[in-house]
This record gives structure tokens, C-alpha cells and sequence, in this order.
């Protein structure tokens, strides 16, 4: 905290210094000034908490110091400390907000109470400004979320524009006199990869810059403002109320400012004029369809109207159609043949004159749909949430590649298609190899296990498989079930048993897993064609 002592006699600023326990005080920094003049360039550049000033001093005295200080300096502390008991002098210390009026000579424990006073003082005031600095900061935090809440509701259901009119023309002056509008759409579908990778660990950022650029212009005009469409998870929305029939240029101008902050251009969809707020929805839908239907293959323009449209795509092309092909590559493990299909659907999307968003947006739902039954047929074994960590690495939205231009980059998307089919190709042949070695570890656990009482449940709960997994796997492998291999192994371990005449019939059925004698010759005679005895004694005979 610091003190500034204002006195043109020296020895009196002198006293003060040795009159108070600054430390006991929390005090740190006294500065001094002879006069009012030199107090007010202190003040100035340090803002002292307290200030102890005389009232007569040479070029400004205390009454005008005090005056000064409640116009530029309010939230300090003043303490006056005057050689005149005159009430018009009190009377003006409390006027302009001193706290105490001291007389000379100064009385140590008068001055110390009394710079104790002020400092309560100034330190209750300052809570209570640090408590209106942190709600300012919390409602500029809401104040946003608010409107770009309120706004998207309006796009949604124009009627809820009467029970906020007051609200929108106080803070935005959209008022009521406003009869028509028109709605932009900025999205981030579209943005150029390298502004999104610089913002990639806060999207919310990217959106927070873009509205400011874009309301730096609109705002200072009065002629709209741009907010985060609440119900999309990339869009920008700007509703303009003035100067219409200049919008786009206006756009362009917005967009030439998004080049200088962000070193980036952006696409603007942007509908026809309408009545406000009645047809606010449908201003949105036609800047919304003019973005999905502009032609990602050229950049003709940076902004998009439906009154302006892209040529007509040619007849659908449909990812489903290579479906069969792209199964093929994946089971085949070869990168060669993964990359000669996609090559194949590339050259197919190159033929067209127009590709736009909208049908970028259903090839990769088409492609999303395709990839999750590959992986349920793939990864039959595996639960639902092992099917949905192998997606996890998709994202929830289309992402168009852009080049530097703006224009879609089809080799990018090749390799991007490319790299998820490969990695789906690894993933599938690791996960063979990876069941071939735990069909291979249950065989050899049969081999060592024959003669216990092994069922099926059990290896399911040893191994962490289902029954029908292990059963179906099973097969596939040893293309026979596993209960007739168990039997294999055991009537193989029985005929070597079956050569020692020592050992009784049923001996040798408890050795290789049967607890019952007849069940074992049963079994025995099923699959050998003779009975153990029969086999005992022509074993023995050869």
C-alpha cells in the first residue's frame, strides 16, 4: 500500500514519517510532494491509497487538491492535516470526501487512528469493487451466451421476437420500427484446415474471434450482429437489419477484415430480404441452402446467394456403390488394392462439374453408416463399446479439405479416405492374428487340461469370451467343433493308456476325463469303431 505525504514545510513531512508505524500498517512506499501541483503528478503515476495534505500550501493548496482528487482520483483515502481550525475548511475536507481533519501539532495516536480509519475505509471499498470487477467479468461471460440463445431461438420461432423487443432494442437497437432483414451464415465446415489447426485445442476461441471481427463491423453501424447459432455446432449467424441491398458488399468487407486478423477468407451464405421478424426462418434457410449448394470445385466468389446458384449437379453418385470393392481391399490387407478402389471412387468424383457440401454430407454418411458395419461384421466378438472406441478416431461432422484458394482439394480427401480404410485394414488383420492366437492358446490349454472336467463355460470365463465366439472361432481354426476336439485329444491319450494291461477300463477312462466307464466306452467306440477292450487286445496283439 502506498502513502503520499503533501506538506510545504519539510520538518512537518519529516514528523509524519516518524510519527507512524507504516509496517504495523501495511504500508510500503511514502512518497512526498510540497504542494498540490506536484501531489497531482504523483498521484497520477502511482495512485497512492491514502493521502495526507495540508490545506495552505503555495501554487495549489489543499482545497483545490481535494477537489482534484474526487474527480481523478475518488477511490484514494484523504486524511487532512491543517495548522487553522476553521469550519469552512472542515466543512470542505468532508464535502470532497476526506476522511479526517487533523489540527497541528499532531497528536501520534490522533494520526494513527485516524490513518487506520482510512485504511478500513479503503479496504472495504475495494472488496466491494473487486466483487462488481469479478460480476462484470462473469456477465460479460453470460452476456454473450444469452444472446446467442435468445437469437437462435428467434431464428427457430420468429414469434418469441415480442416478449424480448424491449430487450433487443435497449442492447443491440433492433427495434421495433425494423420491418425487414436478412440472415447470413458464416461456417466453420468450410474454413481453410490451416485456421482450424491453430485453434484446434480451443474451437471456442475461433468462434469468439470471428464474431468479434465480424460485430467490429455491424455493431459500429448499426446494421446487425453476429452470434453463435445455438443449434448448430459450426455456424456462425449475422442478422442484418440496415442498408439491405448492400449486404453483400458489406460481407466483403467483413471478409476482407477476417484476412487481416486471421490471414483468412471465409465463405458467407447469405438469403433473400424478408419481413421481419415473420419470415426471420426463412432468410436463415435460404443462406443456409446457398452455402450447402455453392460449388466446392471453384471459387468464383466468397460469397453465396441463392439468387446467384452453382450449376445443377450431375445424377447422384453414391459412395454405397464401391461398398462391396472397398470390403474386398480391407480383407485383402493390401495398401496396393485399398488405394487402386479408392482411386476408383476419386476418378468417379472427379467427372463431375459440381460437387457441394450437401452432397459431401451424405458421401460421408454413406461412408460413417458403411464403416460401422464393417466393424460390427469385422469385430463380431467384440461389445458395443469396443465397436464404438474403433470409431471414436471419425469425426461427427463431414471436414471438406480446402486448399489454399478455398477450392476443394480432392487429393487431400483421396488421402484422407485412404488413411482411414488402411487403418481399418490394420486394425481387422491385427485382430485375426490376435484371435487365431487365443483359439491356439484354448487348443493348448485342451492338451494340457484333457483329463479335467472341461466345459465350454469354463474357457468362455478363463479366456474373457463368449461361448458363441469361441465356438464359431473354434471351428474356422480346426474346422471341428471344440468338444469333438477335446475328444480327439482324449481318445488319443486313451489308446496309449489302453496299451498298459495293468490298468483297469476304467482307470483309464478317469485318467482321460470320464467318470463314467460305459459313458467313456460309449464315446471310445463312437468315434474308433471297436470298444477299448476290443482295441486292447488288438493293440496288444500287434
Amino acid at each position: 500500500m502506498k502513502v503520499l505525504l503533501v506538506d510545504d514545510e519539510k520538518h512537518v513531512r519529516d514528523a509524519i514519517r516518524l510519527l507512524v508505524n507504516w509496517q504495523q500498517h501495511g504500508i510500503d512506499t511514502i512518497l512526498e510532494a510540497p504542494d498540490g501541483e506536484s501531489a497531482t503528478e504523483l498521484i497520477a503515476r502511482h495512485r497512492p491509497e491514502i493521502i495526507m495534505t495540508d490545506m495552505m500550501m503555495p501554487i495549489m493548496n489543499g482545497v483545490k487538491l481535494l477537489e482534484w482528487l474526487q474527480a481523478n482520483a475518488p477511490d484514494s483515502k484523504t486524511i487532512v492535516i491543517s495548522g487553522h481550525d476553521d469550519f469552512s475548511l472542515l466543512r470542505h475536507t468532508l464535502k470532497y470526501g476526506g476522511t479526517d481533519y487533523i489540527l497541528k501539532p499532531i497528536d501520534p495516536d490522533q494520526l494513527n487512528e485516524a490513518l487506520d480509519k482510512a485504511i478500513q475505509a479503503w479496504n472495504k471499498e475495494e472488496e466491494l469493487r473487486q466483487t462488481n470487477r469479478e460480476l462484470n467479468i462473469e456477465m460479460n461471460t453470460i452476456k454473450p451466451m444469452y444472446w446467442d440463445k435468445l437469437l437462435s431461438g428467434m431464428i427457430a420461432e420468429p414469434s418469441t421476437y415480442d416478449s424480448v423487443a424491449e430487450q433487443l432494442d435497449k442492447a443491440l437497437h433492433l427495434n421495433r420500427n425494423i420491418s425487414e432483414c436478412r440472415v447470413a451464415i458464416l461456417s466453420l465446415d468450410t474454413m481453410e484446415r490451416s485456421v482450424k489447426n491453430k485453434f484446434s485445442q480451443n474451437m471456442d476461441l475461433l468462434f469468439f474471434s470471428l464474431i468479434n471481427i465480424c460485430n467490429e463491423f455491424l455493431t459500429t453501424d448499426g446494421r446487425g450482429y453476429a452470434f453463435r447459432h445455438w443449434h448448430s455446432e459450426t455456424e456462425i449467424v449475422l442478422l442484418l437489419w440496415k442498408d439491405l441491398l448492400s449486404a453483400e458488399a458489406y460481407l466483403e468487407k467483413i471478409n476482407e477484415g477476417m484476412r487481416t486478423t486471421l490471414h483468412s477468407r471465409v465463405d458467407f451464405g447469405i438469403g433473400r430480404v424478408h419481413a421481419f421478424p415473420a419470415d426471420l426462418t426463412l432468410s436463415y434457410q435460404e443462406a443456409r441452402d446457398a452455402l450447402r449448394k455453392r460449388n466446392l470445385k471453384a471459387k468464383e466468389t466468397w460469397i453465396h446467394s441463392m439468387l446467384n446458384p452453382a450449376k445443377s449437379p450431375q445424377p447422384a453418385l453414391t459412395f454405397s456403390h464401391y461398398e462391396e470393392k472397398i470390403n474386398l481391399a480391407i480383407r485383402s490387407g493390401s495398401i496396393e488394392q485399398i488405394e487402386e478402389v479408392i482411386q476408383l471412387w476419386m476418378d468417379s468424383v472427379k467427372q463431375s462439374e459440381v460437387i457441394t457440401l450437401e452432397q459431401l454430407d451424405h458421401w460421408w454418411r454413406e461412408y460413417s453408416v458403411m464403416k460401422r458395419r464393417f466393424v460390427q461384421r469385422f469385430f463380431s466378438g467384440g461389445s458395443e463399446d469396443k465397436v464404438k472406441q474403433m470409431l471414436s478416431d471419425e469425426p461427427t461432422s463431414v471436414i471438406v479439405p480446402l486448399d489454399e484458394h478455398g477450392i476443394l482439394s480432392l487429393s487431400q480427401w483421396q488421402q484422407e479416405l485412404t488413411r482411414s480404410i488402411v487403418h481399418m485394414s490394420k486394425l481387422l488383420l491385427e485382430n485375426q492374428q490376435k484371435d487365431k492366437n487365443v483359439i491356439f492358446e484354448i487348443a493348448e490349454y485342451l492338451e494340457k487340461h484333457y483329463h479335467e472336467d472341461v466345459t465350454l463355460q469354463d474357457i468362455a470365463g478363463r479366456f474373457y469370451l463368449s461361448r458363441e465366439y469361441i465356438s464359431r472361432k473354434f471351428k474356422q481354426e480346426f474346422e471341428v467343433n471344440l468338444s469333438d476336439y477335446l475328444g480327439q485329444i482324449r481318445m488319443s491319450k486313451a489308446k496309449v493308456l489302453l496299451r498298459n494291461p495293468h490298468l483297469r477300463i476304467s482307470q483309464v477312462a478317469e485318467m482321460v476325463g470320464y467318470q463314467d466307464e460305459k459313458y467313456f466306452s460309449k464315446v471310445f467306440k463312437k468315434l474308433e469303431g471297436i470298444t477299448p477292450n476290443e482295441y486292447r487286445k488288438t493293440a496288444n496283439s500287434i
